[in-house]
């Protein structure tokens, strides 16, 4: 039997480290294949190196970032704010979703405070759709695939909305058993700590990635370091039922049953 398969898309080099390593490494223990693509190329992310150099480094940072994730790394498709809900983009990330094959993907919120991850979660979700449908042209040029393909929304950097409304997860993954390996992750992305520093006041990338993952964990109201995911509805990418994170993680992935009835009264 094949390895489940599995592709996170964020937008920036580190948005993967910060929000999904976690699960990934997580699903990667429970026996998938793990695949892991930035968007964006990270090409503003520096005050003192130019768009070339700093593209460089975080090239360098996120396949090392990769390699601690035990992931395979796929290039990035486009420099930082020209993540653009566009048909150039999507034609290219189609193409590596049917080349991968996920049975998940994991991506952004939709909903978070910029819009580069705003538009790379977009993508993922109509990259995903495309998979299948043999009339979409990708670039380069990937047979449709006919498997399904379940989309998870992870949680938006600092667990809010735009408009400071509190996200609620509609499940709960644990993390705290590759908790150290994940900060290992994030800490290949060196040339970030001035940068986060000065551009959005983040004394500490790792401590903010520590005080997002435990306070998840509080949310949880079982495990110390947690990662939330939100299931994207199943039309056009499976079958209703199919939650394929909580089958393969079994005591280790939460349902918010709270959260879950709400969807259902509507709300």
């Amino acid at each position: 039997m094949s390895k489940p398969v599995v592709l996170a898309v964020a937008s920036h080099p580190d948005d993967i480290e910060f929000l999904m390593a976690g699960t990934l490494l997580m699903l990667r223990r429970a026996g998938c294949e793990t695949h892991v693509l930035n968007v964006a190329n990270g090409s503003c992310g520096s005050r003192v190196h130019p768009a070339r150099a700093i593209r460089a480094i975080r090239r360098r940072e996120a396949r090392a970032a990769a390699a601690v994730l035990g992931a395979r790394w796929h290039p990035p498709l486009a420099d930082d704010l020209e993540v653009l809900y566009d048909l150039r983009l999507l034609r290219r990330l189609a193409a590596v979703v049917r080349e991968v094959a996920p049975g998940i993907v994991l991506t952004h919120s939709p909903s978070d405070y910029m819009e580069d991850h705003v538009n790379a979660g977009r993508l993922a979700v109509s990259a995903a759709f495309a998979r299948g449908l043999p009339n979409f042209r990708t670039v380069p040029a990937r047979r449709a695939v006919a498997s399904d393909a379940v989309v998870y929304h992870a949680m938006p950097s600092g667990l809010r909305d735009p408009l400071r409304r509190r996200v609620i997860p509609g499940l709960f993954v644990n993390t705290a058993p590759v908790h150290a390996r994940k900060r290992e992750a994030l800490s290949q992305h060196r040339s970030q700590g001035d940068w986060l520093a000065h551009s959005q006041k983040l004394n500490s990338y790792l401590l903010t990635m520590e005080s997002q993952s435990e306070e998840v964990g509080r949310m949880s109201r079982r495990f110390r370091h947690a990662e939330g995911w939100r299931r994207h509805l199943h039309l056009g990418f499976g079958a209703a039922g199919a939650d394929p994170l909580r089958e393969l993680l079994g005591r280790d992935c939460l349902v918010n049953r709270a959260a879950e009835r709400a969807l259902e009264r509507g709300f």
